[in-house]
């Protein structure tokens, strides 16, 4: 069978991979979908549940295979691993889930050695960083799913609290995605206004006599959604799916588009060695170049101890 052009092969086909692969086919940026599963015959109905809706979505073929069958990706998202539970850290599944990448990463790099790879699977910025190592391709084509949700979690509730279209919202959650990521404030734009000067003409009522108390809330709310959201239903997928939908464009339409993905570290603010979200050009490359930010003084400080964090991490896992 001859290649059809964007091939995305997607490793891992749980809640999350699945919401990701039904974002994609309505949003029409692959033209075929290969689903890789250790569990073939749930791999298989998905397949054909997604397929009868050929008639109402741009052109796709969609099918299950083995590792061979993700020859020619132009891009391979690994989903699988084990899910976060309640109480449970991204950081706790990092053993299990390390483990799992070093039977997936060799198949990938032997069967499709020019993908991006895309890593989803969490924690993210530790499981990148042993993907990056693992399949010794260059650090530009492993790109971590990083706070690309989190900061659209940020821009919603932002959002939300202005009354103003999310989409309006520029701001970003960066660092680790998980319990030590930080929110740039000082960067945050309500359209064109920065988000301090919005403050000061806004007089919302609800923020009281203390808006710092109030801006303090909407980043906790984004801190602690997945933890929320996971007691409550058990997994998150539907936000994550459209995430990886953005950051899929911005590779498979070579879009040049800065998004808060995790990639590799070249002493950024001094940090070298490490996968953290930064803002990041993506194209069909991969990450073409990351911003460096001119931090505050809080900000500089909570990204070099979200950096420490995860290092104590990687060191411990061996990698």
């Amino acid at each position: 069978m001859s290649k059809l052009s964007p091939k995305v092969s997607v490793i891992g086909c749980g809640n999350v991979g699945m919401r990701y692969v039904y974002s994609i086919i309505i949003a029409g940026i692959a033209r075929e979908i290969v689903l890789v599963d250790y569990n073939r015959q749930k791999a298989e109905g998905e397949a054909m549940d997604l397929s009868h809706g050929a008639p109402y979505v741009s052109p796709v073929n969609i099918y299950v295979g083995d590792y061979s069958d993700i020859a020619d990706s132009d891009l391979v998202v690994i989903t699988a691993g084990r899910g976060q539970k309640p109480g449970e850290t991204r950081i706790d599944l990092i053993k299990g889930n390390a483990e799992i990448l070093k039977s997936i990463v060799p198949q990938i790099v032997k069967y499709a050695p020019a993908a991006i790879i895309l890593v989803v699977s969490n924690p993210v910025d530790i499981l990148s960083y042993i993907t990056y190592k693992i399949s010794g391709k260059p650090a530009n084509e492993i790109i971590g799913s990083g706070t690309v949700l989190d900061s659209a979690r940020f821009k919603y509730l932002i959002g939300s609290h202005c009354n103003i279209d999310s989409r309006s919202i520029h701001a970003s959650i960066l660092g680790e995605h998980g319990d030590t990521e930080f929110p740039m404030w000082s960067k945050a734009f309500v359209g064109d206004i920065l988000f301090k000067d919005y403050c000061k003409i806004c007089n919302k009522e609800n923020c009281g006599q203390n808006p710092e108390a109030k801006l303090k809330d909407i980043f906790e709310e984004v801190r602690d959604s997945a933890y929320k959201i996971i007691a409550k239903k058990g997994e998150t997928s539907y936000g994550i799916g459209l995430a990886l939908t953005k950051i899929s464009e911005a590779i498979l339409k070579d879009e040049n588009t800065v998004l808060s993905v995790s990639s590799l570290l070249n002493n950024y603010q001094g940090e070298s060695g490490i996968y953290l979200s930064v803002p990041a050009v993506v194209n069909k490359g991969g990450i073409r170049q990351a911003f460096e930010v001119d931090f505050d003084e809080a900000e500089l400080a909570a990204f070099k101890n979200s950096a420490q964090k995860v290092r104590e991490v990687i060191k411990a896992s061996g990698f």
